[in-house]
């Protein structure tokens, strides 16, 4: 017992006196899965999370689950409404135009320094990724896939700060639930969309690569506006009866 004494590390004790509260495995391991569910759709925008339910269905404890919905509210993913706690933003009309606008931005840059700082191994990659993705019919595995395509683009760019700033916009992204590349058509014409900006990496040419990404993006755009007008989202108010509507 005195042997355990003499070997604390007193820079753990106050880590742990700093984050007394936080259970920082099974919180990370909360935010992971709240995530996954956002992007899947199984939390809908609009939908209440009320600490007991999620811990009960995740498995654990509140306390990681707390910790969890402070992040996903950091990412400006939760809010929290009064007498009704925390719930799953929802994002309005105006605020889709202006992030699809800012991803053809960022995204478009990406591309530009990708086609310079690719390495040969990095551009077979995201050829690999495309293969695959055009090989398969299954939308979940598409869109996996086509996540993983742009993921990979993003880190041949090789420039931190604008992971970063894709990274924040992407998680806000995740409220508009199911990618897509669920519709057939799209997750065809995606596919070669890539093809298109594969070619002009390869060519190194980063004006040209900018440009098809754009283009690329702006498709992407265009569904989630035939989806929006579906929804009956166009004049940017929000539909009666809540969570049925994903947009």
């Amino acid at each position: 017992m005195q042997g355990e004494t003499t070997t604390r590390n007193p820079e753990d004790d106050m880590r742990k006196q700093s984050q007394p509260n936080v259970d920082l495995p099974q919180g990370q391991g909360a935010y992971d899965r709240l995530l996954e569910d956002i992007r899947l759709g199984v939390l809908l925008p609009g939908a209440r999370l009320r600490e007991v339910e999620l811990a009960a269905r995740l498995g654990i404890s509140r306390t990681p689950v707390r910790e969890a919905l402070r992040r996903l509210e950091a990412d400006g993913l939760v809010e929290h409404l009064p007498r009704q706690g925390a719930s799953l933003r929802r994002l309005g009309y105006a605020e889709v135009m202006e992030l699809y606008e800012m991803r053809a931005v960022l995204e478009g840059t990406a591309a530009r320094l990708a086609a310079r700082a690719a390495s040969d191994l990095e551009l077979l990659e995201l050829s690999e990724i495309n293969t695959a993705m055009t090989a398969s019919d299954l939308p979940a595995e598409v869109a996996r896939l086509n996540r993983q395509f742009h993921t990979s683009l993003i880190n041949a760019a090789k420039n931190r700060y604008l992971q970063g700033a894709i990274g924040a916009m992407a998680r806000t992204l995740l409220i508009l639930g199911q990618s897509t590349l669920f519709d057939p058509a799209r997750s065809k014409s995606a596919a070669q969309e890539h093809d298109t900006l594969l070619r002009a990496l390869h060519a190194r040419d980063g004006h040209k690569a900018e440009e098809v990404m754009r283009a690329h993006i702006e498709a992407a755009h265009r569904i989630r506006l035939r989806q929006l007008r579906e929804a009956g989202l166009m004049d940017g108010i929000e539909p009666s009866g809540g969570n049925d509507v994903a947009i």
